[in-house]
């Protein structure tokens, strides 16, 4: 199974940084100070503008920035019925408020009430798919693109960790039955991409990274699961999402997470993260199970570990090196990012990389990277990408 652009030798996440006018829009939006129409207009014309920046430096993969999305997770969560609905959003929104402004892991996923794959939702009724939100937003992309395009969909294995199977008895007979039948949905959601035309669909799944990371693990077992059934579980659903289509790019993505914030007494933009860990307990059996031909995964800082997990990844995968953080303002350097390339080729053959930056740069819509920062580490990924590849 292989697709046009499965060997890139650049990418980025997907998010991009959300314009102010319309990180306003959209708060003015939620407390009914603008109309849906203003919004979507809005919404089309940023989206226009950033597509209209990738192809001004020369990107080779378009996204919309995932500019209609207030969280990647919408991917799934705004597209099915059947969840639990949140009644008071109040302790939603105080836990969105009180996010801390250190350099320091942070809490996701909470089990209160709120979105659904964001927060830790039950099922009510199994779930339906009621509009395919990535189909949508990948249409009005191509449409104005004039290049490849690409789309993104949160995966099957953050959508189970996202689920409270505990109090869905009645509706879905565990974790095996609703983790297949979300692979089901989303395996719809990918043939109707497509026979639409899209030619590059990227998973998200950060969730993989839960399975090397000590207090992620011990939730886990908290809640009654097998850590190593979960893992087992996630692979067979996430090859089942893609099965079956040829002339297709499937890419997946690793992270700890991309949280950022200002330092309230330096001003400087400061990393947060999620999950801490290496990929070395996993590589093997993660590398090797998986059906995506692209592998992007987080290179970022030392939460990583090193490049020796690599030497797991089979000849017939790429391997995109998320080498620039999106969690700081400083700019990466081509001699730097060179170097790292190369520590990684003694694993990995140089043929079977590529490089991105580690995560989205407007995954949510907290704090994001400046526009300016954003586009220079992009052009800085297509610069080190020319030197080395060609």
């Amino acid at each position: 199974m292989s697709g046009p652009h499965d060997e890139l030798r650049v990418d980025h996440i997907g998010s991009l940084a959300r314009p102010a006018e319309l990180l306003d829009l959209q708060r003015r939006f939620d407390s009914g100070d603008a109309t849906e129409s203003e919004l979507e207009a809005k919404e089309d014309e940023a989206i226009r503008s950033v597509i209209a920046h990738q192809r001004g430096i020369g990107f080779p993969v378009i996204t919309d920035g995932e500019f209609r999305r207030r969280n990647f997770q919408d991917s799934f969560g705004t597209a099915v019925n059947g969840y639990q609905m949140a009644g008071d959003s109040s302790a939603y929104r105080d836990w969105r408020s009180a996010k801390s402004d250190k350099q320091e892991r942070v809490v996701s996923g909470p089990a209160i009430d709120g979105p659904p794959v964001v927060t830790r939702r039950s099922a009510t009724e199994r779930l339906r798919l009621i509009r395919n939100v990535p189909l949508e937003e990948w249409r009005f992309t191509e449409n104005i693109a004039g290049a490849a395009s690409k789309v993104t969909l949160i995966g099957p294995d953050r959508v189970a960790q996202r689920f409270d199977w505990q109090g869905s008895h009645g509706v879905y007979d565990g974790l095996d039955d609703f983790t297949a039948h979300v692979a089901e949905i989303q395996h719809v959601m990918v043939n109707g991409l497509v026979d639409a035309g899209c030619t590059y669909v990227h998973i998200d799944a950060p969730g993989y990274t839960a399975y090397v990371d000590g207090s992620s693990l011990q939730a886990m077992r908290d809640r009654g699961e097998n850590p190593d059934v979960n893992l087992e579980r996630s692979i067979k659903a996430d090859n089942a999402v893609i099965a079956g289509f040829d002339g297709v790019t499937f890419g997946i993505h690793l992270c700890r997470g991309n949280s950022r914030a200002v330092d309230p007494v330096t001003g400087a933009m400061v990393p947060q993260w999620h999950r801490e860990g290496t990929y070395d307990a996993i590589a093997e059996q993660l590398f090797n199970g998986l059906d995506h031909k692209r592998l992007l995964l987080e290179y970022d800082s030392e939460r990583a570990g090193s490049f020796e997990p690599l030497r797991f990844v089979p000849k017939d995968k790429i391997v995109v090196l998320g080498l620039l953080t999106t969690k700081s303002t400083e700019i990466e350097t081509v001699d730097g990012l060179k170097r790292r390339i190369d520590e990684a080729s003694k694993y990995v053959a140089l043929e079977q990389l590529a490089i991105s930056p580690q995560c989205g740069f407007g995954s949510s819509a907290g704090e994001t990277l400046p526009e300016d920062a954003q586009w220079r580490k992009l052009e800085v990924v297509m610069e080190t990408a020319a030197q080395v590849w060609g």
